[in-house]
């Protein structure tokens, strides 16, 4: 190197800088690695596919397309007798149109549609209360963590073979004991609210910290004393929750068993207008009045939950 190439190069405490080394050359992916990508499913996109692989997706698409394979060899092979299909269509819209956009009434009075509606209110009342103190002494006798055993699981087989039956067939077998009307209505309601609550308030007090329950056992608390001073206090906000979605489920369900039990308010009056009269916009009437009182009970939950909580 000349003199004046040695004074112009850059100096390092060491010396001259060296010339930049050659990038490293990329390693090769290990045999772990190799085998794992084999396994991997990449999307259209190159993501990776977390999905666990199983035989539940090919049943399900399987069962899908077997499905809609018979529902068109269905509507293929159905004798229509001779119905004009775009009639039929235009008669369908030409009823909705009557059912939703002309609504009022002409068999009932508006006082008498609302008194029927208080007559379902209280039938939803009446079975989610007697449901719901049954269903808590209930959850005290099939709870884990406070009860015995061998009684819980007897309670909770029972529970469970009660809500296995729909409610609606439950109000008819107590429609055949207690006879049509407002009786059987309230006793099959309040039956099947008691096997619902009695599996929802379990599971909340099961959330509850054994510790605590243990503790109130040590220092000499009894039963109900734990249950009372314990257990109610810690488990009174999802119980709150669980009976008003079951005051909401009894209110549906007290509308459709107004008619197949004779129970009467607003579910006699919209079948009698559907079956009976067959006349479309007093259906559509109390079908919007239905909807509403539904609207303002969930807000009304909603308000009551947030308090409690």
């Amino acid at each position: 190197m000349s003199d004046e190439a040695a004074v112009l190069a850059p100096l390092s405490p060491v010396g001259p800088l060296a010339p930049p080394a050659a990038p490293l050359p990329d390693p090769e992916p290990s045999s772990a690695s190799s085998a794992l990508e084999k396994h991997m499913e990449r999307s259209f996109r190159g993501k990776i596919k977390i999905g666990a692989k199983g035989l539940s997706g090919p049943v399900i698409k399987i069962t899908a397309v077997i499905l809609v394979l018979l529902t068109v060899y269905g509507f293929m092979t159905f004798d229509y007798k001779n119905i004009d299909l775009a009639a039929a269509i235009a008669a369908t819209f030409h009823n909705v149109r009557v059912m939703f956009f002309e609504p009022h009434l002409i068999y009932n009075s508006f006082p008498g549609l609302l008194w029927a509606l208080f007559l379902t209110f209280a039938l939803g009342v009446l079975a989610t209360f007697f449901g719901a103190i049954l269903g808590f002494f209930g959850a005290l006798l099939c709870a884990k963590n406070i009860a015995n055993p061998k009684l819980g699981n007897v309670v909770r087989a029972f529970v469970a073979f009660v809500r296995a039956v729909p409610t609606v067939l439950w109000v008819l077998i107590f429609s055949v004991a207690a006879g049509l009307g407002s009786v059987a209505a309230v006793v099959g309601l309040t039956f099947h609210s008691f096997s619902y609550l009695t599996k929802a308030y379990s599971e909340s007090i099961e959330e509850m910290d054994y510790g605590t329950i243990e503790a109130l056992k040590a220092s000499g608390a009894s039963y109900w004393q734990i249950v009372f001073q314990a257990i109610l206090p810690a488990s009174i906000t999802y119980m709150t929750a669980w009976t008003f979605l079951r005051f909401e489920i009894n209110f549906a369900n007290a509308i459709a068993v107004g008619a197949a039990a004779g129970a009467g308010g607003i579910g006699y009056d919209l079948f009698m207008a559907s079956a009976f009269y067959f006349d479309l916009s007093e259906l559509g009437f109390i079908t919007y009045v239905i909807v509403i009182v539904v609207v303002i009970l969930e807000f009304a939950a909603t308000k009551v939950k947030a308090k409690v909580r």
